[in-house]
């Protein structure tokens, strides 16, 4: 696969509605979120409403990224940040019970068994989503748009974290120098999700 250079912009409000469009077409046969949110043809909106909460809580912190041609989009926690503002995650549960139903169920044990697994002892920057749109994979948009963010974060000398929802996603992070830390499988006959870690480097990540 032939990985391009990204050109990447930092997101803003006016901007956050193509990230989020961008997310719910990446995740929608996702393995993971397949699993979370079964019902195909409710899927779409309630990614959209899943991830525009995501994206509305990680655009406090400069770190939501666009690619110039809109073709891949990344969702950055920096080290000390939260997901979530504070009255956001307090209300998380109840938002999701809104829009799901019993089928929360599924969403909440997936955020619990993340976070669960979320290292805490070490400062890192959080790759909460990186999502290509649909029309344009297979083209390196989206590891472009990680390799040009890992470069910024390389110079800061800190440490990345991701969770890798699709498995087949692994050896594609592991080029960019992560590590896998533990493979999590979800309750009730769920998918697994893979952790893992990268610690900062001074040479190429392509």
């Amino acid at each position: 696969m032939h990985q391009q250079s990204t050109s990447p912009r930092l997101v803003n409000d006016a901007l956050s509605g193509d990230v989020v469009e961008i997310l719910v077409g990446a995740f929608h046969d996702d393995p993971l979120w397949s699993w979370a949110l079964p019902d195909v043809v409710e899927r779409p909106a309630q990614l959209r409403a899943i991830w525009q909460a995501a994206v509305e809580g990680a655009l406090r912190y400069p770190w939501v990224w666009l690619t110039k041609d809109g073709s891949a989009t990344s969702v950055w926690i920096p080290p000390g940040g939260t997901e979530l503002s504070a009255d956001a995650a307090l209300n998380f549960e109840a938002f999701l019970i809104d829009l799901l139903g019993s089928g929360a169920d599924r969403v909440l044990a997936t955020v619990e068994a993340m976070d669960q697994a979320h290292p805490d002892t070490t400062p890192h920057f959080y790759l909460s989503l990186l999502g290509t749109a649909p029309s344009r994979v297979g083209h390196g948009h989206g590891l472009g748009l990680l390799a040009e963010n890992l470069r910024l974060i390389d110079e800061l000398r800190s440490p990345a974290y991701l969770e890798a929802s699709n498995v087949a996603n692994v050896p594609l992070y592991a080029r960019h120098g992560f590590e896998v830390v533990d493979s999590i499988e979800l309750p009730d006959g769920g998918p697994t999700f893979v952790t893992m870690w990268r610690e900062p480097s001074r040479g190429s990540t392509t």
